[in-house]
C-alpha cells in the first residue's frame, strides 16, 4: 500500500512538473495579483492534474492543497498538495520553485515527494521504509556543527505580524551564520535541508502544504522538524527545520 502511494505521488509530481516546465518563460494567465502575491491559472490545472491522478488510484482519499479541499475533511487518508511552490519565482522566470506532495494518515505523514522541475530533480520520501533519496540516492542532513559555517534560509511571510517576528530572526542568522538566504520556495528550502545543501530553514508563518512533504524528509535524513501551531492565524505554522548539530540559540 506505502509503494503504491509514493508510486502515485511521484507520478502526480513528474506529471505535474512537465506540464508546469513546458509554461515556463511563457504567456501567463493571472487569477489575481495581490501587493506580494500572484495566483496563477496554471496553479489551478496543477492541482487538478495532480488530483485526478491522485484520485483515480485512491477516490476515496480527500485531498487539501493551496487551491481548496476536496471530499472529506475528516478522512482517514488526506493528500496534501501545493501545486506550484514558487509562484511567483515562476512568474517572474526564475527556475526555483517546485510541485510537493504529501500523504497523510490518521494526522501521521507517511509519504512524501518534492519535484524540482528545471533541474530535474525528485525528492522521495517513505515512513514505512524509512527511505528518503534525491534522485534515487540515499540523503542525509549536514553534518557542520557551528552554527558559522552554516547556510541557513530565512523565510518571512508579508503580514505585519510575520514581518516582526521574522526580521529578528534574519538579522540575527545574518549576524551568527556564513550566509542567510531567502529564495522564494519553503518545499526546496525545507528539501535542501534534507539533502544537506542547507543548514536550517526557519518561518513564523507558513501553510502546512509548503512544508508537509519536507518535513518528512528531514526527519528521515537524520534532522529535526519543530513545527508549532501559529499562535494567531489558523492553518499556519512555524517551523524550524534542520539538521540537528546546530543549536539556534537566537530564536
Amino acid at each position: 500500500m506505502d509503494d503504491l502511494l509514493l508510486a502515485t505521488a511521484r507520478d502526480a509530481a513528474l506529471t505535474a512538473g512537465g506540464m508546469i516546465r513546458g509554461h515556463f518563460e511563457r504567456e501567463l494567465n493571472v487569477d489575481s495579483a495581490e501587493t506580494h502575491d500572484i495566483k496563477l491559472e496554471l496553479d489551478r490545472r496543477s492541482q487538478a492534474l495532480i488530483e485526478s491522478i491522485l484520485l483515480e488510484r485512491f477516490p476515496t482519499h480527500a485531498i487539501y492543497g493551496e487551491e481548496g479541499m476536496r471530499g472529506d475533511p475528516d478522512a482517514e487518508d488526506q493528500w496534501i498538495i501545493d501545486p506550484i511552490d514558487g509562484t511567483v519565482n515562476f512568474f517572474y522566470g526564475i527556475p526555483h520553485f517546485a510541485i510537493s506532495i504529501a500523504h497523510r494518515r490518521s494526522g501521521i505523514i507517511t509519504t512524501g515527494v518534492i519535484c524540482d522541475p528545471m533541474r530535474n530533480e525528485l525528492w522521495e520520501a517513505s515512513r514505512s521504509s524509512g527511505s528518503v533519496t534525491l534522485n534515487d540516492r540515499p540523503i542525509r542532513v549536514s553534518c557542520r556543527c557551528k552554527l558559522s559555517e552554516a547556510i541557513v534560509s530565512v523565510g518571512v511571510s508579508k503580514t505585519e505580524g510575520a514581518i516582526e517576528k521574522g526580521l529578528p530572526a534574519l538579522g540575527a542568522m545574518m549576524r551568527s551564520a556564513r550566509k542567510t538566504r531567502m529564495m522564494g520556495s519553503a518545499a526546496l528550502d525545507i528539501a535542501y535541508v534534507a539533502c544537506g545543501r542547507l543548514d536550517a530553514y526557519i518561518e513564523s508563518q507558513i501553510s502546512l502544504w509548503d512544508i508537509a512533504a519536507g518535513s518528512l524528509m528531514v526527519e528521515l535524513a537524520g534532522g529535526v522538524v519543530d513545527l508549532q501551531p501559529h499562535a494567531t492565524v489558523t492553518d499556519k505554522f512555524s517551523i524550524l527545520a534542520c539538521s540537528g548539530t546546530i543549536h539556534f540559540t537566537h530564536l
